[in-house]
Protein backbone atom coordinates (compact mmCIF):
# COMPACT_ATOMS: atom_id res chain seq x y z
CA UNK A 1 0.00 0.00 0.00
CA UNK A 2 1.40 3.40 -0.98
CA UNK A 3 1.92 6.24 1.47
CA UNK A 4 -0.84 8.23 -0.21
CA UNK A 5 -3.29 5.36 0.08
CA UNK A 6 -2.33 4.84 3.71
CA UNK A 7 -2.79 8.51 4.53
CA UNK A 8 -6.11 8.61 2.69
CA UNK A 9 -7.31 5.55 4.56
CA UNK A 10 -6.29 7.04 7.91
CA UNK A 11 -8.02 10.36 7.20
CA UNK A 12 -11.15 8.55 6.05
CA UNK A 13 -11.25 6.53 9.26
CA UNK A 14 -10.67 9.59 11.47
CA UNK A 15 -13.37 11.62 9.74
CA UNK A 16 -15.76 8.68 9.79
CA UNK A 17 -15.12 8.10 13.47
CA UNK A 18 -15.99 11.75 14.22
CA UNK A 19 -19.57 11.21 12.93
CA UNK A 20 -19.82 14.12 10.41
CA UNK A 21 -23.61 13.96 10.53
CA UNK A 22 -23.39 14.99 14.20
CA UNK A 23 -20.89 17.84 13.90
CA UNK A 24 -23.65 20.44 13.80
CA UNK A 25 -25.13 19.04 17.03
CA UNK A 26 -22.20 20.41 19.03
CA UNK A 27 -21.01 23.37 16.96
CA UNK A 28 -24.49 24.86 16.59
CA UNK A 29 -25.30 24.99 20.35
CA UNK A 30 -21.97 26.71 21.03
CA UNK A 31 -22.34 29.29 18.27
CA UNK A 32 -26.00 29.98 19.02
CA UNK A 33 -25.37 30.45 22.76
CA UNK A 34 -22.30 32.61 22.12
CA UNK A 35 -24.20 34.91 19.78
CA UNK A 36 -27.34 35.03 21.92
CA UNK A 37 -25.11 35.79 24.91
CA UNK A 38 -23.87 38.91 23.18
CA UNK A 39 -20.53 37.60 21.96
CA UNK A 40 -20.82 38.92 18.42
CA UNK A 41 -18.72 37.91 15.40
CA UNK A 42 -15.29 37.49 16.99
CA UNK A 43 -12.21 35.26 16.66
CA UNK A 44 -13.42 33.36 19.74
CA UNK A 45 -16.67 32.51 17.93
CA UNK A 46 -14.79 31.15 14.92
CA UNK A 47 -12.28 29.27 17.07
CA UNK A 48 -14.96 27.68 19.23
CA UNK A 49 -17.20 26.78 16.30
CA UNK A 50 -14.34 25.06 14.45
CA UNK A 51 -13.35 23.22 17.63
CA UNK A 52 -16.87 21.94 18.27
CA UNK A 53 -17.26 20.90 14.64
CA UNK A 54 -14.48 18.36 14.16
CA UNK A 55 -11.82 18.16 16.92
CA UNK A 56 -14.41 17.88 19.71
CA UNK A 57 -16.37 15.18 17.90
CA UNK A 58 -13.23 13.23 17.04
CA UNK A 59 -12.26 13.33 20.72
CA UNK A 60 -15.72 12.21 21.80
CA UNK A 61 -16.45 9.52 19.25
CA UNK A 62 -12.87 8.48 18.55
CA UNK A 63 -12.30 7.41 22.16
CA UNK A 64 -15.66 5.66 22.07
CA UNK A 65 -14.83 3.76 18.87
CA UNK A 66 -11.48 2.59 20.21
CA UNK A 67 -12.74 1.24 23.51
CA UNK A 68 -16.05 -0.07 22.11
CA UNK A 69 -14.35 -1.92 19.25
CA UNK A 70 -15.29 -5.43 20.34
CA UNK A 71 -18.96 -4.60 20.88
CA UNK A 72 -19.09 -2.56 17.65
CA UNK A 73 -17.98 -5.63 15.70
CA UNK A 74 -21.15 -7.38 16.89
CA UNK A 75 -23.42 -4.38 16.35
CA UNK A 76 -25.31 -4.58 13.01
CA UNK A 77 -26.05 -0.83 13.13
CA UNK A 78 -22.40 0.11 12.78
CA UNK A 79 -20.94 0.87 9.40
CA UNK A 80 -23.25 3.64 8.17
CA UNK A 81 -24.76 6.91 9.32
CA UNK A 82 -24.79 5.68 12.93
CA UNK A 83 -21.04 5.24 13.11
CA UNK A 84 -18.23 3.20 11.63
CA UNK A 85 -16.38 0.22 13.02
CA UNK A 86 -12.97 1.81 13.51
CA UNK A 87 -10.30 -0.59 12.28
CA UNK A 88 -7.97 -1.63 15.10
CA UNK A 89 -5.12 -0.65 12.79
CA UNK A 90 -5.96 2.99 13.49
CA UNK A 91 -6.72 2.85 17.22
CA UNK A 92 -3.44 4.30 18.43
CA UNK A 93 -3.50 6.98 15.74
CA UNK A 94 -7.07 7.91 16.64
CA UNK A 95 -6.26 8.40 20.32
CA UNK A 96 -3.21 10.52 19.55
CA UNK A 97 -4.94 12.52 16.82
CA UNK A 98 -8.01 13.23 18.94
CA UNK A 99 -5.88 14.52 21.82
CA UNK A 100 -3.32 16.49 19.81
CA UNK A 101 -5.89 18.08 17.52
CA UNK A 102 -8.04 19.22 20.44
CA UNK A 103 -5.17 20.52 22.60
CA UNK A 104 -4.31 23.78 20.78
CA UNK A 105 -7.99 24.72 20.57
CA UNK A 106 -8.49 24.08 24.27
CA UNK A 107 -5.44 26.15 25.17
CA UNK A 108 -6.60 29.03 22.97
CA UNK A 109 -10.17 28.92 24.30
CA UNK A 110 -8.95 28.91 27.88
CA UNK A 111 -6.71 31.89 27.13
CA UNK A 112 -9.64 33.74 25.54
CA UNK A 113 -12.06 32.98 28.35
CA UNK A 114 -12.66 33.46 32.04
CA UNK A 115 -12.49 31.26 35.10
CA UNK A 116 -16.15 30.36 34.65
CA UNK A 117 -15.83 29.46 30.96
CA UNK A 118 -12.72 27.39 31.75
CA UNK A 119 -14.57 25.44 34.44
CA UNK A 120 -17.49 24.79 32.06
CA UNK A 121 -15.09 23.63 29.34
CA UNK A 122 -13.25 21.38 31.80
CA UNK A 123 -16.49 19.73 32.93
CA UNK A 124 -17.57 19.24 29.32
CA UNK A 125 -14.27 17.63 28.30
CA UNK A 126 -14.26 15.44 31.42
CA UNK A 127 -17.70 14.16 30.40
CA UNK A 128 -16.43 13.46 26.88
CA UNK A 129 -13.43 11.45 28.04
CA UNK A 130 -15.13 9.82 31.02
CA UNK A 131 -18.01 8.51 28.92
CA UNK A 132 -15.90 5.86 27.16
CA UNK A 133 -12.49 5.75 28.86
CA UNK A 134 -11.50 2.49 30.59
CA UNK A 135 -12.31 2.16 34.30
CA UNK A 136 -14.51 5.27 34.30
CA UNK A 137 -16.91 4.16 31.53
CA UNK A 138 -19.79 6.43 32.48
CA UNK A 139 -21.67 5.08 29.46
CA UNK A 140 -22.07 1.80 31.37
CA UNK A 141 -23.48 3.41 34.50
CA UNK A 142 -27.28 3.54 34.18
CA UNK A 143 -28.82 7.03 34.34
CA UNK A 144 -25.34 8.55 34.54
CA UNK A 145 -24.96 7.41 30.93
CA UNK A 146 -27.88 9.61 29.86
CA UNK A 147 -26.74 12.54 31.98
CA UNK A 148 -23.17 12.38 30.69
CA UNK A 149 -24.25 12.02 27.08
CA UNK A 150 -26.52 15.05 27.43
CA UNK A 151 -23.60 17.03 28.84
CA UNK A 152 -21.73 16.38 25.59
CA UNK A 153 -24.22 18.63 23.78
CA UNK A 154 -25.38 21.03 26.49
CA UNK A 155 -21.77 21.65 27.55
CA UNK A 156 -20.84 23.50 24.32
CA UNK A 157 -23.91 25.72 24.73
CA UNK A 158 -23.11 26.52 28.36
CA UNK A 159 -19.50 27.19 27.38
CA UNK A 160 -20.62 29.51 24.58
CA UNK A 161 -22.73 31.54 26.99
CA UNK A 162 -19.91 31.70 29.55
CA UNK A 163 -17.27 32.59 26.94
CA UNK A 164 -19.44 35.42 25.63
CA UNK A 165 -19.89 36.78 29.15
CA UNK A 166 -23.65 36.47 28.82
CA UNK A 167 -26.08 36.86 31.70
CA UNK A 168 -27.32 33.68 33.38
CA UNK A 169 -30.93 34.79 33.35
CA UNK A 170 -33.93 32.58 34.09
CA UNK A 171 -34.54 32.29 30.34
CA UNK A 172 -30.96 31.19 29.67
CA UNK A 173 -30.87 28.65 32.51
CA UNK A 174 -34.29 27.31 31.52
CA UNK A 175 -33.14 26.89 27.92
CA UNK A 176 -30.06 24.94 29.04
CA UNK A 177 -32.12 22.81 31.44
CA UNK A 178 -34.68 22.01 28.73
CA UNK A 179 -31.84 21.10 26.37
CA UNK A 180 -30.36 18.85 29.07
CA UNK A 181 -33.63 16.95 29.56
CA UNK A 182 -33.98 16.63 25.78
CA UNK A 183 -30.47 15.19 25.62
CA UNK A 184 -31.17 12.66 28.35
CA UNK A 185 -34.36 11.55 26.59
CA UNK A 186 -32.58 11.15 23.28
CA UNK A 187 -29.72 9.10 24.73
CA UNK A 188 -32.11 6.88 26.67
CA UNK A 189 -34.22 6.13 23.62
CA UNK A 190 -31.10 5.51 21.55
CA UNK A 191 -30.04 2.84 24.05
CA UNK A 192 -33.31 0.92 23.67
CA UNK A 193 -32.37 -0.60 20.31
CA UNK A 194 -29.26 -2.17 21.85
CA UNK A 195 -30.83 -3.78 24.94
CA UNK A 196 -30.30 -7.37 23.75
CA UNK A 197 -26.84 -6.80 22.28
CA UNK A 198 -25.65 -4.88 25.35
CA UNK A 199 -26.90 -7.53 27.75
CA UNK A 200 -25.18 -10.27 25.75
CA UNK A 201 -21.95 -8.24 25.80
CA UNK A 202 -22.26 -7.52 29.53
CA UNK A 203 -22.62 -3.78 28.90
CA UNK A 204 -24.86 -1.79 31.21
CA UNK A 205 -27.09 1.13 30.22
CA UNK A 206 -30.24 2.83 31.37
CA UNK A 207 -32.14 0.60 28.92
CA UNK A 208 -30.61 -2.69 30.08
CA UNK A 209 -31.66 -1.85 33.65
CA UNK A 210 -35.13 -0.43 33.02
CA UNK A 211 -36.00 -2.52 29.99
CA UNK A 212 -37.13 -1.32 26.57
CA UNK A 213 -40.70 -0.24 27.28
CA UNK A 214 -39.94 1.50 30.58
CA UNK A 215 -37.01 3.34 29.02
CA UNK A 216 -39.16 4.55 26.13
CA UNK A 217 -41.75 5.84 28.60
CA UNK A 218 -39.03 7.54 30.61
CA UNK A 219 -37.79 9.20 27.42
CA UNK A 220 -41.31 10.41 26.66
CA UNK A 221 -41.49 11.88 30.16
CA UNK A 222 -38.12 13.58 29.75
CA UNK A 223 -39.13 15.09 26.41
CA UNK A 224 -42.35 16.34 27.97
CA UNK A 225 -40.36 17.75 30.90
CA UNK A 226 -38.10 19.57 28.45
CA UNK A 227 -41.16 21.15 26.87
CA UNK A 228 -42.51 22.30 30.23
CA UNK A 229 -39.17 23.81 31.27
CA UNK A 230 -38.88 25.56 27.90
CA UNK A 231 -42.02 27.52 28.78
CA UNK A 232 -39.95 29.35 31.40
CA UNK A 233 -37.85 31.01 28.71
CA UNK A 234 -40.59 33.59 28.14
CA UNK A 235 -42.11 34.80 24.89
CA UNK A 236 -41.32 33.98 22.12
CA UNK A 237 -38.78 31.46 23.43
CA UNK A 238 -41.62 29.47 24.96
CA UNK A 239 -42.60 28.43 21.44
CA UNK A 240 -39.61 26.06 21.55
CA UNK A 241 -41.71 23.87 23.84
CA UNK A 242 -43.58 22.75 20.73
CA UNK A 243 -40.37 21.30 19.27
CA UNK A 244 -40.54 18.28 21.59
CA UNK A 245 -43.84 17.17 20.05
CA UNK A 246 -42.28 15.46 16.97
CA UNK A 247 -39.90 13.52 19.21
CA UNK A 248 -42.69 12.30 21.46
CA UNK A 249 -44.84 11.37 18.48
CA UNK A 250 -41.93 9.50 16.91
CA UNK A 251 -41.19 7.24 19.90
CA UNK A 252 -44.72 6.86 21.25
CA UNK A 253 -45.38 3.70 19.18
CA UNK A 254 -42.56 1.96 21.07
CA UNK A 255 -43.95 2.59 24.57
CA UNK A 256 -44.85 -1.10 25.00
CA UNK A 257 -41.93 -2.55 23.06
CA UNK A 258 -40.77 -5.86 24.61
CA UNK A 259 -37.07 -6.36 25.19
CA UNK A 260 -36.95 -9.26 22.71
CA UNK A 261 -37.94 -6.88 19.89
CA UNK A 262 -35.79 -3.94 20.99
CA UNK A 263 -34.09 -3.70 17.58
CA UNK A 264 -37.37 -2.37 16.14
CA UNK A 265 -36.66 0.91 17.95
CA UNK A 266 -33.98 1.58 15.34
CA UNK A 267 -36.73 2.86 13.04
CA UNK A 268 -37.56 5.52 15.62
CA UNK A 269 -33.87 6.34 16.06
CA UNK A 270 -33.43 6.89 12.35
CA UNK A 271 -36.42 9.21 12.37
CA UNK A 272 -34.79 11.04 15.27
CA UNK A 273 -31.75 11.85 13.12
CA UNK A 274 -33.95 13.52 10.51
CA UNK A 275 -36.28 15.20 12.99
CA UNK A 276 -33.17 16.93 14.35
CA UNK A 277 -32.65 18.62 10.99
CA UNK A 278 -36.19 20.03 10.91
CA UNK A 279 -36.28 21.14 14.55
CA UNK A 280 -32.82 22.64 14.17
CA UNK A 281 -34.09 24.82 11.33
CA UNK A 282 -37.18 25.86 13.29
CA UNK A 283 -35.09 26.65 16.36
CA UNK A 284 -32.80 28.79 14.22
CA UNK A 285 -35.77 30.76 12.93
CA UNK A 286 -36.97 31.24 16.52
CA UNK A 287 -33.56 32.46 17.68
CA UNK A 288 -33.42 34.92 14.80
CA UNK A 289 -36.86 36.22 15.81
CA UNK A 290 -35.71 36.62 19.41
CA UNK A 291 -32.53 38.44 18.35
CA UNK A 292 -34.52 40.64 15.94
CA UNK A 293 -36.89 41.64 18.71
CA UNK A 294 -34.16 42.80 21.07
Amino acid sequence: MTAVATTTGAVRQLVGSSRPVSWVNTAYPFAAAYLMGGGGITPALVLGTVFFLFPYNLLMYGINDVFDYESDLRNPRKGGIEGIVLSDRWHRLTLWASALLALPFVVALVAAGTVLSTVVLAVTLAAVVGYSAPRIRLKERPVLDSMTSSTHFVGPAAFGLALAGGDWTLAAVAALAAFFLWGMASQAFGAVQDVTADREAGIGSIATVLGASTTVRAAIGLYAGAGVVALLTGWPGALSALLVVPYIASILPFRSLPDARCEEANAGWRRFLWINQVTGFLLTMLLIAIAWGR
